[in-house]
C-alpha cells in the first residue's frame, strides 16, 4: 500500500496549522488576511483529499478568494490605502 494519502493529508494538516498560527500571530492586518487566505486554500486542499469536491470549490471561492478580498477592501477603506 502506498503511505502517500496519508504523507499528504499530514502536510495539509501542518501547513493548515501553521497557516492558523500565523493568522493570528501577525500584527499586520494585510498580513494576518494573506494568512487566513492561506488557510482557506489548505482546508479546500482537505476536503479534496476527502473526495469531497464540491465543498472544496465552494471553499475555495469563499474562503480562498472572496473573504480576503472583502477583507483588503474594508482595511483600504477604513485606513485610506496605508496599512501600518
Amino acid at each position: 500500500m502506498s503511505n502517500l494519502p496519508v504523507i499528504l493529508n499530514f502536510l495539509i494538516v501542518l501547513g493548515l496549522v501553521v497557516s492558523a498560527i500565523l493568522a493570528v500571530h501577525f500584527e499586520k492586518l494585510l498580513s494576518a488576511v494573506i494568512a487566513l487566505s492561506v488557510t482557506g486554500l489548505f482546508t479546500a486542499a482537505a476536503f479534496l483529499l476527502m473526495h469531497a469536491p464540491d465543498v472544496a470549490i465552494s471553499e475555495a471561492a469563499v474562503g480562498a478568494a472572496l473573504t480576503p478580498i472583502i477583507f483588503i477592501v474594508a482595511l483600504h477603506k477604513i485606513r485610506g490605502g496605508d496599512d501600518k
